[in-house]
């Protein structure tokens, strides 16, 4: 029994955060049901022998319905009224246009928690326009400060603090806060999360470095960007990568000593002077053995030093191991869920679903007998068993 058992979440089809965001409901007990389009789109990823290797698509059971027809909107209201979530992440007034934005959806379920992912917010003179990840870091500053120096241009961190920190995650949390506040006798609201808000948020501590005067714009000239020597990442003999971040005195020491440089006079730590010297030295010294030379050399240590590894071997790394960070399901290598409960674990849900899989299933769970399945059935609802 997971720590949303429970809790029903009706989730649109998408792309991105918002199913990211339903994963981790998912995983932590709640019973997902997702209306899913009757036929795929060629737009929603990478496939795996015809079909989508979606790990943020687990844990959910699914129906199908074409919101283009009036009816099967009807039967997407009735199921509203039986949720306790409702997770879109469609374009701001296309839920609205449907008949399905939230004033009739709480009309319907005045405690449902409507939760809303969007890259520009709801409002605003940008809500409307089409974007992706690397254009909402853009907008809230944090792109603007990954890369390597003012010569070079910012380096797209992935899709991940856009997409899932900033956009993903955040709408989980205000999913889980509203269901709070229901159950402590509060109404139903709508959650607008906004990837350029979520974003910002996540650069938070920089905002207040900035406006301290220990914040330079300049990328790679600051503390956890890269530009101190001792805050990096070096190539080592095999072409593999250490990273380094021995921020506090009594670990850069340690840093030193198992470099053996603790004896070389080197320029101070905080010299920023000197920070060219030491870099110097650290990259010629990392380059002199192996990564995982590097490895046993640093073990035990507290010089807070440790292997870059790539996503295909970080699984099998020992701490991963030791703690089951990683599972394999339909054979997809994944992260196990996160974060642990001591009392009411998460646990791997089902695959992705097909469309209309476990659908049936899923209705009943919610509570509609099999007249009123048939009844939505007419309406447009495809599911199988």
């Amino acid at each position: 029994m997971g720590v949303l058992s429970g809790i029903r979440v009706l989730e649109f089809e998408a792309i991105g955060p918002a199913p990211f965001a339903v994963m981790m409901l998912a995983d932590m007990g709640a019973d997902v049901m997702r209306i899913d389009r009757p036929v795929e789109p060629d737009d929603l990823g990478p496939k795996r022998e015809g079909k989508m290797a979606n790990v943020v698509s687990r844990g959910r059971r699914s129906v199908t319905l074409d919101l283009k027809d009036p009816q099967a909107c009807e039967a997407a209201l009735d199921l509203m009224s039986r949720a306790d979530v409702v997770i879109e992440g469609f374009r701001p007034g296309t839920m609205e246009r449907l008949g399905l934005g939230p004033d009739q959806a709480l009309a319907r379920n005045p405690r449902l928690v409507y939760g809303r992912m969007t890259g520009w917010g709801q409002t605003g003179p940008l809500a409307a326009r089409a974007g992706h990840d690397l254009n909402y870091i853009a907008l809230s500053g944090v792109l603007s400060g990954i890369g390597r120096g003012a010569d070079s241009a910012p380096v797209p961190p992935l899709n991940l603090v856009g997409d899932y920190g900033g956009g993903g995650m955040l709408l989980a949390l205000g999913v889980v806060a509203a269901l709070l506040n229901v159950q402590r006798g509060g109404e139903g609201q709508v959650v607008d999360a906004a990837m350029i808000e979520g974003a910002a948020q996540l650069g938070s501590v920089v905002w207040g470095l900035l406006s301290s005067g220990h914040w330079r714009e300049e990328r790679s000239s600051n503390l956890l960007d890269g530009g101190t020597p001792w805050y990096d990442s070096y190539r080592t003999a095999d072409g593999g990568y250490m990273s380094v971040g021995a921020v506090e005195a009594r670990f850069y020491a340690q840093l030193l000593d198992k470099l053996g440089l603790a004896g070389e006079g080197l320029p101070k730590q905080h010299d920023r002077s000197g920070w060219p010297i030491l870099r110097a030295r650290f990259e010629a010294v990392f380059l002199t053995r192996t990564r995982d030379e590097w490895c046993a050399i640093f073990e035990g240590s507290d010089a807070c030093v440790a292997p870059v590894l790539s996503f295909s071997e970080a699984p099998h790394h020992p701490q991963h191991r030791a703690r089951g960070s990683f599972v394999e399901s339909a054979g997809v290598v994944q992260p196990a869920p996160a974060p642990r409960f001591s009392a009411t674990p998460s646990k791997l849900s089902a695959p992705a679903p097909a469309r209309g899989e476990g659908g049936r299933d899923a209705l009943r769970a919610w509570g509609f007998d099999e007249a009123a399945v048939e009844e939505l059935c007419e309406k447009g609802l495809g599911c199988n068993a």
